[in-house]
């Protein structure tokens, strides 16, 4: 097999994709966007600072422009497509955009990944706890207040139709 002819799947949100004639060097990040059109996660630094293109990979957060795509053959992807709710945004997203923690939006997709996948673990997290989920993403909009407010808006939302 050529160089410029590897073919091999990948198990993105649930769905195996075949990614055709790529090249084995490819960033996870490229992938997803071109190959697989999934634009949700952005490519902004390509050095892992901003969180941008923050997804899941096994259970753990990471910033899909350090991550060679072909690595993750045999892994679970999930990006931020994936996450909205059948019938309408999760709380998370639905915070983000009540509490104003959506601005430019290009950090917004790594953000609410970040988010859910601390949610997901941790229902009530500390503030502390909040700023560590979130440390590896860079918001240049917002000053984060309102991303704060929208991380405890979600918690008591999800808290109350736990009830």
């Amino acid at each position: 097999m050529s160089i410029d002819n590897e073919i091999y799947s990948l198990t993105v949100n649930g769905e195996l994709h075949q990614v055709k004639d790529a090249w084995i060097g490819e960033s996870l990040l490229y992938v997803l966007r071109e190959r697989l059109g999934l634009p949700g996660a952005k490519g902004a630094c390509e050095q892992g600072e901003c969180g941008s293109c923050t997804v899941i990979i096994d259970g753990q957060a990471v910033c899909s422009c350090l991550v060679m795509a072909a690595t993750a053959i045999d892994s679970e992807i999930t990006t931020v497509e994936s996450l909205a709710e059948k019938y309408g945004l999760t709380a998370v997203q639905d915070a983000f955009i009540t509490e104003g923690g959506v601005q430019c939006g290009f950090c917004t997709p790594g953000l609410i990944v970040a988010i859910e996948h601390l949610l997901n673990k941790n229902a009530e997290p500390s503030e502390l706890e909040i700023k560590e989920a979130i440390s590896g993403n860079i918001c240049r909009c917002t000053g984060y207040g309102r991303i704060f407010e929208a991380v405890t808006t979600a918690v008591a939302t999800r808290k109350a139709t736990q009830s």
